[in-house]
């Protein structure tokens, strides 16, 4: 019995709370696939035993609180939670670094993207909370916008795919090819509008200290006319 096996009957006993918890456990850096996990939540639904849109509302809740208990973690204890054997075991040196040098190269923008990347989900976000790099809510937005992408894709191909394992797992493969798709879509859409919004902030900035400018020039030229 295959993994999509295994979890669709456990979650087939045990309903939403199930999936919750195996998705916190995956949030963990436990070595648990979280999409075939969210796929086979769609599959229970599909045969009846769930609702498919509490399904999505129960995904995004157990990847949610799973993602911002890492970052939390590291946000608490900083590097002291290397010393823990467990995160030593998630966070290696060499993963540290390389996390690090995505950050440099990345900045804000790899929270958005870490959600897509598995292995390297939950050192991502330890290493964020740790370093500091980006605030609570930041993070919160940008991993919250990744997963309105990529959990109703993995529910739903459960869902409609119930009935034939076969077909699910032939289109699980290729649906992981549309969610980079929707993935590089969405940080093109990410990275206009922060440029946009940057460009705005820099207009505004200049127009306000041009007015400062005009404004003192104004002020220095009424003194010399009123001067004798």
């Amino acid at each position: 019995m295959d993994i999509l096996d295994l979890l669709v009957s456990f979650f087939t006993q045990n309903g939403y709370l199930a999936v919750f918890v195996v998705l916190l456990i995956c949030g963990f850096g436990v070595p648990i696939p979280e999409d075939i996990t969210l796929v086979a939540g769609g599959v229970i639904a599909g045969l009846g035993y769930a609702d498919v849109r509490v399904m999505c509302a129960v995904g995004l809740a157990g990847v949610l609180l799973g993602d911002a208990t890492m970052f939390t973690i590291g946000r608490i204890f900083g590097e002291r939670a290397l010393r823990v054997r467990w995160v030593r075991y998630l966070l290696t040196p060499k993963r540290y670094a390389q996390v690090q040098a995505k950050f440099a190269q990345y900045g804000n923008r790899l929270m958005f993207v870490a959600r897509f990347l598995p292995g390297l989900r939950s050192p991502i976000y330890l290493t964020a909370g740790m370093t500091r790099r980006v605030s609570f809510l930041r993070f919160l937005l940008l991993d919250g916008l990744a997963a309105l992408i990529s959990v109703p894709v993995w529910v739903y191909l459960g869902f409609y795919g119930a009935e034939n394992h076969e077909w699910l797992l032939v289109w699980v493969e290729r649906s992981k090819i549309g969610v980079l798709l929707a993935l590089a879509a969405a940080a093109i859409v990410v990275v206009w509008y922060f440029r946009r919004r940057g460009r705005l902030r820099r207009a505004r900035l200049h127009a306000f200290r041009a007015h400062r400018a005009g404004r003192g020039r104004a002020g220095i030229g009424a003194k010399r006319d009123a001067s004798p």
